[in-house]
């Protein structure tokens, strides 16, 4: 009897750690479920069925680099992580409460907590994660160091600008600023909106469409050569395979004028390849990774990875972004007006 009941003990202890282990994030950055082992269905082709709208938006807030004190953790304990939920309850009361402040007249303006402008309307919060970073490559989630070419390649910016204003030219502004693009990274990063990511399939090809600022790429999967390296565009050329479940998009062509996130930050340089991974974990979870390799700009590849959620009845709404906007025009008419006062 004695001996029965020390083997159910130490079953149930094999049992409790496994338990406890599956309902912890990777370090990786695999979510609280699902597993790269999970058998997707199919499509009547026979390809794994990634359809559907996977939006980011539960990983906005989690930074791109790991705070230095976590070092090679990236899995928050509870009391970190009850730490970062106070945070977050925090922020929402505190925008309710710019929001409730502000009059009747300057919420019909459209001023910043108004109902017609961030934070209590366009701006998109996630939820409180476990994951401590993005970037989950190198162990420590920064970025490697930047290499000679690309030291140079920004301080020759700086010094191109020294002396301009900060709009003396349109190209002064982002290709954000600009509504051209945030490049393949900045579309799918989770950031402040327009969050949604779509992935359509038919035989040969995958489709990946980004809410932000309306990019898709269609993807070939029959083997076929990326484009000559003389045609260079801002989201590359994008070829595909099967990796098992595992869809692999390799991304290269890319002309480097983007940063990873999309708005500022630096470039890369144009021999950037990207190497992209989406593996389902489980039928609403699709493990999303992504290596970036620009030995002109880092000292060596660094890989950034979060889960996306299902979600059919997310609206991928159309980023109109030209629309109404008046942005570009008053801030170089701004400018001119600056630059004619300070002649008198």
């Amino acid at each position: 009897m004695m001996q029965r009941f020390s083997w159910a003990l130490v079953i149930a202890a094999v049992l409790t750690a496994v338990a406890a282990a599956q309902s912890q994030p990777s370090p990786r950055g695999f979510g609280e479920a699902g597993s790269r082992s999970f058998n997707p269905p199919r499509t009547p082709w026979g390809d794994p069925d990634l359809q559907g709208v996977w939006p980011g938006t539960d990983m906005v807030g989690v930074p791109l680099q790991r705070p230095e004190q976590f070092g090679q953790r990236n899995v928050l304990t509870d009391e970190e992580f009850q730490a970062r939920v106070k945070q977050a309850k925090q922020t929402e009361e505190d925008a309710l409460a710019d929001f409730d402040s502000a009059s009747a007249d300057t919420r019909n303006a459209g001023a910043v907590g108004s109902a017609t402008s961030p934070p209590p309307h366009w701006l998109e919060r996630g939820k409180p994660q476990h994951q401590a970073s993005l970037i989950v490559d190198p162990p420590n989630g920064r970025q490697p160091a930047l290499v000679p070419e690309a030291q140079k390649r920004n301080a020759d910016g700086q010094a191109a600008r020294k002396g301009r204003g900060p709009a003396d030219s349109y190209t002064d502004r982002s290709l954000y600023d600009r509504c051209i693009t945030r490049g393949v990274l900045g579309s799918i990063l989770p950031v402040i909106y327009n969050n949604g990511n779509e992935i359509v399939q038919a035989p040969g090809l995958v489709v990946i469409r980004n809410e932000m600022i309306h990019e898709t790429r269609i993807v070939p999967l029959d083997g076929r050569p990326h484009l000559t390296s003389s045609i260079k565009s801002y989201m590359g050329d994008s070829r595909g395979h099967w990796d098992g479940n595992t869809l692999v998009v390799e991304t290269t062509n890319l002309n480097g004028r983007n940063g990873v996130g999309g708005n500022g930050g630096g470039t890369t340089s144009d021999h950037i390849t990207l190497t992209e991974r989406f593996t389902m974990l489980d039928v609403n979870t699709l493990q999303y990774e992504v290596t970036i390799d620009d030995p002109g700009t880092w000292a060596r590849p660094w890989t950034i990875a979060f889960p996306w959620k299902r979600d059919q009845h997310y609206g991928m709404f159309e980023y109109a972004c030209h629309e109404g906007n008046y942005a570009m025009k008053n801030i170089l008419t701004g400018a001119r007006a600056d630059e004619r006062a300070a002649k008198k």
